[in-house]
């Protein structure tokens, strides 16, 4: 009882902070004790499918309550402050990648200006940690001759993603909407999986095409098997798809201008509705502790996972965001 008051209690904390901040561009989690305290979380979100805007402030909540990071997400939005996936020019509060310790990204095709675009190059030449959702592996679509940052174009030779996470977009290799995804242990003994077994990492969007072998530094943490249907004990796909399977989680580093080596987490897992299933929460939260570098505070048992407040994700598919929410609407 008294554990449970207490987490209670946190939790009233963390959402009066944050929701105090109503008519902010952003959310601010403080944090609290824990393995994380001390470490600052930069979580942005801006894609137009996959409810990136419901999936990062559920897991800052869960890395502020349980573990203690500090933990600022950013929203594509318009320009009255109403969060709006579809707003690919715009995501204030970018400047918070100053004192960020890792960011995690939940991108899709955005084509920021020069003034918020340099925060990101500044925080990825500075050599720090860095975790991808999704459609991450194609962030930016930076068109024109000239462009300042047209290099990190997807399809500027694979542009951002290629170059640092290890992949850019390919095509679904499952099928989009009617065949889910099963993660099966590729890397037994890894940090990231502690916790978890075959199957506990599960999601209903489908499994990525990736070029196979992945570039030279990439790791395999789980592979994606692709399922017949859109249940997490659905069978396995008979034929190709699923020989051989592809990485849907992979680590990799890279360096940055500085000489520093950053530690980067690619999963084409991460819409919202895939944050439903324990193992994958436990997936991602664990990603966080090895990217910085603590991997060694992840508990055997597997870290806490328990989602914080209502969590109802809205399906994925393009329009279907909900419309008129401020960032303090996802601060509760």
């Amino acid at each position: 009882m008294k554990k449970l008051l207490l987490r209670t209690c946190v939790l009233a904390v963390l959402a009066a902070s944050a929701s105090a901040q109503a008519d902010d561009r952003w959310i601010v989690f403080p944090g609290e004790e824990g393995p994380g305290k001390g470490k600052h979380v930069v979580l942005i979100a801006g894609d137009n499918e996959y409810r990136s805007e419901e999936a990062l402030p559920q897991l800052a909540k869960i890395l502020a309550t349980e573990h203690g990071f500090k933990c600022t997400v950013l929203f594509s939005q318009d320009a009255d402050g109403t969060i709006d996936p579809n707003a690919e020019t715009n995501i204030p509060g970018l400047e918070a990648l100053k004192s960020a310790d890792l960011m995690v990204l939940g991108l899709r095709f955005r084509d920021l200006p020069d003034e918020q675009m340099q925060p990101i190059a500044d925080y990825v030449a500075a050599g720090k940690p860095i975790i991808a959702l999704r459609t991450s592996t194609h962030s930016f679509n930076i068109k024109g001759a000239g462009k300042k940052f047209a290099a990190w174009d997807w399809e500027a030779n694979g542009g951002f993603g290629k170059k640092y996470l290890g992949e850019t977009w390919v095509a679904h290799h499952g099928g989009h909407g009617s065949e889910s995804t099963r993660g099966l242990i590729a890397a037994k003994g890894h940090p990231i999986v502690r916790g978890l077994k075959d199957g506990d990492v599960w999601g209903p969007t489908d499994v990525y095409t990736v070029h196979l072998p992945l570039p030279e530094g990439c790791q395999p943490i789980l592979l994606g098997q692709v399922l017949a249907g859109m249940k997490s004990d659905d069978p396995p796909v008979e034929g190709k798809k699923n020989a051989p399977m592809m990485p849907i989680v992979w680590t990799k580093t890279y360096q940055g201008e500085n000489g520093n080596e950053g530690r980067v987490v690619t999963s084409t897992l991460g819409a919202a509705t895939d944050f439903v299933a324990a193992g994958s929460r436990r997936m991602f939260v664990n990603a966080v502790y090895w990217a910085l570098k603590i991997e060694e505070k992840i508990p055997q048992a597997g870290t806490k996972v328990d989602l914080v407040g209502e969590y109802n994700p809205t399906p994925f598919g393009f329009g279907k965001h909900v419309k008129g929410k401020k960032p303090a609407d996802y601060a509760k």
